[in-house]
C-alpha cells in the first residue's frame, strides 16, 4: 500500500506522538509498504523531499493556545499536487487540527479512507484554552466527535481512551492498538561504569537512590506531586532525576524553590534519544504522577529497561503496571511512601522479576505486533470505504 501519514509535529521535535509515527513508518516500510509523511513547517515556505518521503506546508505558531502548537492557514497547491500525483491508498491522520483538514481534502479528491489515531486526552489540557474546566470538557467532547466522524476508523492506544470516546458518542469503529516500540535499545543492560559516570556527572552521590522521570515538562505531568512527596519524606538518600524539558520548567523550578526542595531534584534537560536507555537504567525506580496519558510510552520504555515503576493510579496503566510484579500504582502519599521503600529495600523485587517484566512488555508492545495490527485496520478501512462508495453510486 501507499500510506500517507499526516501530523502537526515531526522530527526534530521529540514527543510521544512523534515516537509513535517514526516507529510506525519504520515497521510499515519493513513490511513492504510505501510510507510518506505530511507535516507543518516552522518556515514560511513549503518543502517536498521525495527521498525522505516528507512533505511540509508553511504554518504559524499559536503557542498561546498550547505550547508548540502550529496552524496552517492555507493549503500549498504544490505540495497537494505532489501528493495527488503519488496517489496514496489510505491516509493515517495523527492530529486533529490543520493536517486533519488537509487530509480530508486529499481524501475527498482521491476517494480514499482516513484512519485516525486519537493520541491526546484533551480533557486534561483544558487549562491551556478554557478558564472553565466543565465548559472545556464539553467543548473537547463535541470537537472530538465532529473530527472523528470524518474518519473511517479510529485507533486508540488503550481501553482508557476507547471508553472516553464512547462517552463522547463517537460512532466510528474504534480499535485498541498499543503503540509499538523498538525495545532493543532499552532491554540491553548498560555497563554499570557508564551509569556511575552519568550519575556523578549530574552530581548525584553514589549512595543515593534515584527516582527517574522521563518526558516533556508540562503542567499536566504533575511533577509537583512527586517533588512535594520527596520534600515530605525529607530523605537525604533520595533524588528525583528529571529527564526532558518543556514549557513548564521555569514554573516548576519556582515551585521547587518555594518549598525548599532543591536538594532532592536534578534536571538533566533534553538528552540524546540514542542514550535515553542509559538514563532510565541510571534510575532505581521510574516515577510518574501524571493522569493525562493516553498510553504513556515512558512507562513501557522504563519497564523494558528493567526498571520498576511507581506511578499514580490511572486507567492507562491497566495491564501495564501490576502491583507487586513490576511496580506499584499509588493514590496518596502514604501508599507512595510504603511502595517506594518496598521497592527500594525488599529482595522480592529481584533480577528474575525484572526479566519477567521485560519479557511481557516485549511480547505486548513490540513494533512488529503494532505494524501488523495497524495494517489490518487499513485493509478493512479501504474495503469498507470502497464498498460504501460503490453503493452510493
Amino acid at each position: 500500500m501507499k500510506i500517507l501519514i499526516t501530523t502537526e509535529w515531526y522530527t526534530p521535535t521529540v514527543n510521544g506522538v512523534i515516537t509513535s509515527i517514526i516507529n510506525l513508518k519504520e515497521i510499515l516500510t519493513d513490511m513492504g509498504h510505501e510510507v510518506r509523511i505530511l507535516t507543518l513547517s516552522e518556515k514560511s515556505n513549503s518543502h517536498v523531499d521525495e527521498e525522505r518521503g516528507l512533505y511540509s506546508m508553511p504554518s504559524y505558531g499559536v503557542g498561546k493556545i498550547y505550547p508548540g502548537a502550529r496552524v496552517a492557514l492555507t493549503m500549498d497547491d504544490d505540495v497537494l499536487s505532489h501528493i495527488l500525483e503519488w496517489n496514496p491508498d489510505v491516509i493515517h491522520t495523527q492530529c486533529e487540527f490543520s493536517t486533519f483538514r488537509i487530509a480530508r481534502r486529499i481524501s475527498q479528491t482521491l476517494m480514499i479512507p482516513i484512519v485516525h489515531t486519537y493520541h491526546t486526552v484533551y480533557e486534561d489540557y483544558t487549562h491551556y484554552f478554557s478558564p472553565n474546566k466543565k465548559w472545556g470538557k464539553k467543548a473537547v467532547a463535541l470537537f472530538s466527535k465532529r473530527v472523528l466522524n470524518h474518519s473511517d476508523a479510529v485507533i486508540v492506544p488503550t481501553k482508557k481512551v476507547e471508553s472516553l470516546l464512547k462517552g463522547y458518542k463517537v460512532n466510528q469503529p474504534v480499535h485498541v492498538i498499543p503503540t509499538g516500540l523498538d525495545l532493543e535499545k532499552f532491554n540491553k543492560p548498560v555497563d554499570q561504569k557508564e551509569i556511575t559516570a552519568l550519575r556523578r556527572s549530574l552530581s548525584i552521590p553514589d549512595d543515593c537512590s534515584v527516582l527517574v522521570s522521563v518526558g516533556r515538562i508540562a503542567k499536566e505531568k504533575n511533577l509537583e506531586e512527586i517533588i512535594s512527596y520527596l520534600k515530605e519524606l525529607n530523605d537525604p538518600k533520595l533524588r528525583l532525576l528529571v529527564v526532558g524539558d518543556g514549557p513548564y520548567r521555569e514554573t516548576l523550578e519556582a515551585f521547587i524553590d518555594e518549598i525548599d526542595a532543591r536538594a532532592f531534584v536534578v534536571f538533566a534537560g533534553m538528552v540524546d534519544p540514542n542514550k535515553i536507555a542509559t538514563y532510565y537504567q541510571a534510575g532505581d525506580l521510574f516515577v510518574s504522577a501524571s493522569t493525562s496519558e493516553t498510553q504513556g510510552l515512558s512507562y513501557i520504555e522504563a519497564l523494558a529497561s528493567g526498571v520498576f515503576a511507581l506511578c499514580r493510579k490511572d486507567d492507562c496503566l491497566i495491564d501495564v503496571i501490576e502491583d507487586g510484579e513490576n511496580g506499584f500504582q499509588y493514590t496518596e502519599f502514604s501508599e507512595f511512601k510504603s511502595f517506594l521503600y518496598t521497592l527500594l529495600t525488599q529482595d522480592d523485587f529481584d533480577h528474575s522479576k525484572k526479566l519477567a517484566a521485560q519479557n511481557k512488555i516485549e511480547e505486548t508492545y513490540s513494533i512488529e505486533a503494532f505494524g501488523k495490527s495497524v495494517e489490518l485496520v487499513y485493509l478493512e478501512a479501504i474495503r469498507t470505504h470502497t464498498h460504501q462508495h460503490v453503493f452510493s453510486l
